[in-house]
């Protein structure tokens, strides 16, 4: 009878996918890229901007050398901004203490900033071969159903038991096709929603399809109300120009540039003479925008605010007047860019 590992290789080459921009390479940057990315986001998104990112920045030693702000603009949009600030922290850790090659050691990848266990053995197996288990979000939900692991996947008992099934189901060749596999099996058949268990090679050994604990398994996050928080964000326009400001380098969209906030019922005349010597003259409401966090969800509450005058004043650091093409081409979080496309 043919293994888990056998019969998962055997699907992977037939039915798997083949041609993802990252695959065919053992460039260990470029996977790297592609599994910082494909952290939390799904590949259909991924495949644009991995293009346009490795189109500007070919290796560690150009994104390295880069200004943070230029890596961050081609992030925009793309979401969890903390993986495009370790990025480049990494690819400076690389350029600094590396000698400016990729690490092959795997603890050694596993320290860089924002990889992890899991994701330094996604690149080590790509571009190295080497043999190390993988447990990413999808594998986790494919492992908890095969061996009917129940609890949530973040606690540390069921994490510890998803590991130990990981690593114990590794087979000694292939590991490249059996590490795809296991993704591939996860995002096309095995999927959170309406998996199609009759198609997947290995469910005659599910715990779960056997059991009829599929739509149980994993065990969702605890459920758990999420605060709900409101914030103003000012379109300031003058000459045809927006007023943007930069967040501080950590915390929610940090290091991106974005409109000023204030909070509801601010005394708008004054704080903009204040803060931006700016003469409003004109305040207009515009739709309300709702984001969602993961850990909470964020009502913005646009005001556009027209300026007839600037009191002359020493540059603030980190503002800047940009025309509204030059600001949705600045590196300004998803909110914003629907707030500024809507002008």
């Amino acid at each position: 009878m043919l293994s888990f590992a056998a019969k998962l290789i055997a699907w992977q080459k037939q039915h798997g996918r083949h041609d993802l921009p990252w695959q065919g390479t053992r460039d260990p940057y470029r996977i790297w890229v592609s599994e910082i990315m494909l952290q939390q986001t799904q590949v259909t998104t991924v495949i644009p901007y991995y293009l346009r990112f490795l189109a500007r920045f070919p290796d560690v030693a150009a994104l390295a050398a880069t200004p943070l702000d230029d890596t961050l603009r081609l992030w925009s949009g793309l979401g969890y901004y903390s993986r495009a600030r370790n990025l480049h922290r990494a690819a400076q850790a690389i350029a600094g203490e590396h000698g400016g090659k990729f690490p092959r050691r795997f603890e050694a990848v596993a320290t860089l900033p924002g990889v992890g266990r899991s994701t330094a053995a996604a690149i080590c197996v790509s571009a190295f071969g080497q043999r190390h288990a993988i447990l990413d979000g999808n594998v986790k939900r494919v492992l908890a159903r095969l061996r009917g692991i129940k609890g949530y996947a973040a606690e540390k008992k069921v994490a510890d038991r998803l590991w130990q099934e990981a690593e114990r189901l590794l087979p000694r060749r292939s590991l490249e096709a059996y590490t795809q596999g296991l993704m591939d099996l996860g995002a096309m058949v095995c999927t959170r929603t309406k998996p199609r268990c009759t198609a997947c090679p290995v469910h005659g050994a599910c715990v779960a399809f056997n059991r009829g604990w599929v739509g149980e398994l994993p065990a969702p996050r605890p459920r758990r109300r999420l605060p709900h928080r409101r914030t103003a964000m000012l379109v300031l326009v003058r000459a045809g120009e927006i007023l943007l400001e930069k967040r501080p380098p950590t915390g929610i969209w940090g290091g991106l540039w974005c409109l000023p906030e204030v909070a509801q019922k601010t005394d708008l005349e004054s704080t903009c003479l204040k803060r931006f010597g700016a003469h409003v003259v004109e305040v207009e409401p515009l739709p309300t925008i709702a984001h969602g966090f993961t850990h909470f969800k964020l009502d913005i509450h646009p005001l556009r605010l027209r300026v007839s005058a600037l009191t002359p004043q020493a540059a603030e650091p980190g503002m800047i007047w940009l025309s509204l093409e030059e600001a949705l081409g600045a590196a300004i979080p998803a909110p914003v860019r629907r707030i500024l496309a809507s002008l």
